[in-house]
């Protein structure tokens, strides 16, 4: 039975919450069963565990809107299925640290919001501070520069971007992958929570075990590629350089970690061949929600002991997944991660083997 109750103040006019009438059970056998719908769609029938929730408030990158009139300002979430902005103060999502700083970020944002368009404000919380980036603001000119470099300083800002620019940076807004502090560029991919990212972290350390080498496809900034070296070699191998070299700068600057290449490879036009990936003990690969479908043609022609795909897309990791079992693979076992609280958004970790 559905809870009467929703947890959050703003359900029913914020539109980042659609599953908050329903009990943390109910959500839970709900995307358990999307993922098993997605297996079994393509013919899979393997064990799925149960879903594993991150906690309320845990949220550590939002995407807010702004908008301002002659009389007023919002920042907030748009509300279902409208372009209105609604405040959210009590948010059920976010981190206590992107709530506390809402006021002085509304400050901010008004400096350099123009009337006819919405902002987008996307919050990231670090290790020494919020990383803001704002999208669809005004051009940067002098005063408003001067006066964003003033705003970002009062609210305590560790970065903020201003339409892809960087405006101001007090400290380094580093984020802690294993035994490496990582800078991620500005709109660089990360999980978004980092109680999600560490469920799905141990899975993949937990699926890979002893392999003394690994190769990271999609690795983005090395969220699994820095802790994985603590104990294997790893090549990582991402499409953006920006995020590569931030992984390298923060596999240099750590101590006590074995070897990564970082490798910038486009790998929808130039996936890893079988050649390439025989050389490694295991695979990890993480792709964006359209799969991976020409890296995973070639996975399954390869004869890699072990792979572990990690996917926030059932559809398309189930596509992928089929082809890994059509060249052989075993599908061990799945887990579902519910990271995204209250939405019918679902993540995802398999195992693959060859007997």
């Amino acid at each position: 039975m559905a809870d009467p109750t929703p947890p959050c103040p703003h359900f029913g006019t914020c539109g980042g919450c659609s599953l908050q009438d329903r009990t943390d059970a109910e959500v839970a056998v709900f995307k358990r069963e999307g993922v098993v719908r997605a297996l079994r769609a393509v013919g899979l029938d393997v064990p799925v565990a149960e879903t594993r929730t991150v906690p309320p408030n845990d949220r550590r990158r939002v995407k807010l809107a702004f908008t301002r009139t002659k009389k007023t300002t919002v920042l907030g979430f748009h509300a279902k299925g409208s372009h209105t902005v609604v405040p959210v103060p009590e948010c059920q999502i976010a981190r206590p640290e992107i709530l506390a700083a809402m006021p002085a970020l509304e400050s901010l944002l008004r400096l350099g919001a123009p009337r006819k368009r919405a902002l987008s404000v996307t919050v990231t919380v670090s290790e020494d501070g919020l990383d803001v980036a704002v999208a669809d603001g005004k051009e940067l000119d002098l005063p408003l520069r001067e006066g964003l470099g003033r705003a970002a300083a009062d609210a305590g800002l560790a970065r903020l971007v201003w339409n892809d620019e960087p405006v101001a940076q007090a400290r380094p807004p580093a984020q802690r992958f294993g035994a490496a502090l990582v800078v991620p560029p500005p709109g660089a991919f990360l999980q978004a929570s980092a109680t999600g990212e560490a469920i799905l972290r141990d899975f993949v350390l937990a699926a890979v075990g002893d392999a003394r080498t690994v190769v990271d496809l999609f690795s983005g900034c090395g969220a699994f590629s820095l802790p994985l070296a603590e104990k294997a070699t790893v090549t990582a191998v991402e499409g953006e350089a920006a995020m590569i070299e931030a992984l390298d700068a923060g596999w240099r600057g750590a101590q006590g970690l074995h070897g990564v290449g970082a490798v910038t490879r486009d790998l929808f036009r130039r996936p890893l061949l079988p050649e390439e990936l025989n050389r490694f003990d295991a695979i990890v690969f993480d792709p964006p929600r359209a799969g991976a479908r020409a890296q995973a043609e070639h996975i399954a022609s390869s004869d890699v002991p072990v792979v572990v795909g990690v996917s926030c897309m059932p559809g398309t990791f189930a596509r992928d997944a089929a082809t890994l079992v059509a060249g052989g693979y075993r599908l061990d076992h799945v887990m579902p991660v519910d990271q995204f609280r209250w939405s019918t958004h679902v993540e995802m970790a398999g195992v693959f083997r060859r007997d």
